[in-house]
Parts: C-alpha cells; structure tokens; sequence
C-alpha cells in the first residue's frame, strides 16, 4: 500500500475507554481514515465532548448508525454486546471485524485459536503467537489485557514444553481496566490509596491463557494460579509469574530472545522494568530472574494499548499487509 490514506475504518461503542483510546490511535495513523464513530448513548454530541483531549484533533460526531462501506470496524462495546451487534447487523462480506471485547475470543466446545460464530471465523489475534494467521484473517478477536501480559510471560516456556510445574501469577491493573462506567471499585475515593485482590483464581483471562498454551506445548499445561489486583493508578499491568523452571539464567535469556526475535514490541529488560516505561505505549517489557529452582518472569503493558487498542491497532496493520508498528510508534511517560 501506499502512503496516503488508504483504509476506511469505523468505531462501534466509541464513548468508552479503549474506543476513544482507539480513535486517539486510528486519527494519527498515516493510512487510515475514520468515517464514523457509533455510540447509542452519545449520537449526535461531537467526539470531543466526551473524549476532551481531541478537541481540534476532529470534527467527527458520534453516530446511531455505521457505515456500510468501511474496510474494517473495530467493536469496542461491553462484553456481550459485540456479540449482539453482529447478530443484529447485515454486515457486507468485505467489512474486516477486529472485536475488543471477549465474545469470541473462546468457546466450551473449542481448544482451537479460531472460533466460529454468526458465520465469520474469528483468529485470536496475539501478533507473537498467532502473525501469519493474522495476515490472512478477516476477523479477529482481540486478546484480553492479564492474558496478554500473561501470556508473553509464559509462551517461550509453553513452545520448549517446559510448563511442567504449577504457575504462580499474581498481577495489578489501573481502574481503566474496568471500563468508564462509575462503579464502587473504580470511584476515586475508594481506590485512590488503596489496593484489593478480586477472581481471585477465577479471572474469566485464564480461560484463553490455558487454551493458547495447550495449543503450542504437547504435555498437558499445570495448573496455572492467578491472583489479580486492583491497583489505585489509572493504567497499565504488572505480572509477576513463577514456576520450577530447569533453565539457568542466561539459557532463559537465550530462549526468550530467540522466541521474541520478530516481534518488535517485545522486549528484554536485564534491569526491573518500571510500569511507567509501558504506559502510553505499545510494548510489553519482559524481565526474567532466576531464585534458586524458580524462573520468575515479570511482564508489563499498558492495559489500554498492548492490552487493547494497540494491539488492535497491530492487528489490522497486519490484516492489511502495513506495517506491522504503523501509527504505534509511542513515546511513555517517563514522569
């Protein structure tokens, strides 16, 4: 493709977090144009009025209705509801779905990375995992923020079948992670200072985390022992994951690196990474340290990018054969 603008791209449930973080992405990215922005609850205020820091950036109003002629649509409504849209829509055969919610990350009655629903094949797009299948899809599900981080965590271990001993993960999210809408658990007075664990074991992300790396290690995957928290900033993720592990230190080095050679936003820290080197971008910061019999792994990613739009973003960049960092090259906020 060339330069200029080449990509119709529309917004479903665009009034939300990872939808404006979403528009924030697609209106500087150089090959894309965005045609419309929908939200039911929003239709007819212009874009800035609910996302403030877009003021002058467009002039683009929320809409009821979608465009029939876009390229691809990203569906940034609740769990549940991206699911009913489809159903409710005659979406053209051309239009690309990429969906950020879980409705088809996963199925009871599939171990596979492609699930079937409402007559479109949706590809679990984790680029690291899953790049060449990406390429050709034309739906993909959108993997969850903990799964992410989790998973860059664990897939070298998964693909040398060295997940033999049970997995320790605990893991703290910013309040974006549970959406714009006010709640008891993400009002300022309640988490500002504080600090909580919920599902715990239960987190609805183990269900794709187990699912991925059955599908890349022959021996049955361990047990894997996740406690997530609720931290009192507003984003990005920081796990913490340990297992027996037989690798020494630099053999663990060697087999990360060659595992994430082609994935450029994964990357190595010899040093412990802060969170603050994530936020406001795409990468994801690995850093691994062995204590005795123990490989422990830290992975971090900003829950709104990696977690969500951005790689969204690194999704479509690859179902249109761009490049794979177009519109992603992100600087953090170092203070």
């Amino acid at each position: 493709m060339g330069s200029g603008v080449s990509i119709k791209a529309g917004i479903v449930g665009g009034a939300g977090y990872t939808g404006g973080e979403l528009l924030r992405l697609l209106l500087n990215h150089p090959q894309v144009q965005v045609t419309f922005v929908q939200s039911k609850s929003q239709a007819g205020k212009p874009v800035y009025a609910v996302h403030q820091d877009l003021l002058g950036d467009t002039d683009l109003h929320f809409s009821e209705a979608i465009d029939p002629e876009v390229d691809v649509l990203f569906l940034c409504a609740g769990h549940g509801e991206a699911k009913k849209f489809v159903e409710g829509q005659a979406l053209a055969e051309h239009i690309r779905l990429i969906d950020l919610s879980q409705d088809f990350r996963w199925n009871e009655s599939t171990t596979a990375r492609v699930v079937s629903a409402e007559g479109r094949d949706f590809v679990y797009g984790l680029p690291e995992l899953q790049k060449n299948a990406i390429a050709e899809a034309k739906n993909i599900a959108n993997p969850g923020c903990f799964a992410t981080a989790i998973q860059l965590a664990l897939l070298p271990l998964a693909a040398q079948g060295l997940l033999i001993s049970e997995v320790h993960v605990s893991g703290i999210t910013g309040s974006t992670g549970a959406g714009q809408s006010l709640s008891p658990t993400s009002h300022y007075s309640w988490r500002s200072g504080n600090i909580s664990n919920y599902k715990v074991l239960s987190h609805q992300h183990l269900h794709e985390i187990r699912r991925t790396l059955q599908g890349i290690q022959e021996q049955a995957v361990p047990d894997i022992n996740f406690v997530p928290y609720r931290g009192p900033f507003t984003r990005g993720i920081l796990c913490t994951s340990y297992l027996h592990c037989s690798l020494n230190q630099e053999a663990a080095q060697q087999l990360y690196k060659g595992f994430y050679q082609t994935a450029p936003f994964v990357r190595l820290s010899t040093t412990t990474p802060d969170l603050k080197q994530v936020v406001n971008t795409n990468k994801c910061l690995v850093h691994l340290e062995k204590q005795g019999d123990y490989l422990v792994i830290t992975s971090m990613i900003d829950n709104l990018l990696k977690g969500a739009s951005g790689q969204a973003v690194q999704n479509m960049n690859l179902m249109f054969g761009l490049d794979e960092k177009a519109g992603l090259c992100l600087k953090a906020s170092g203070f």
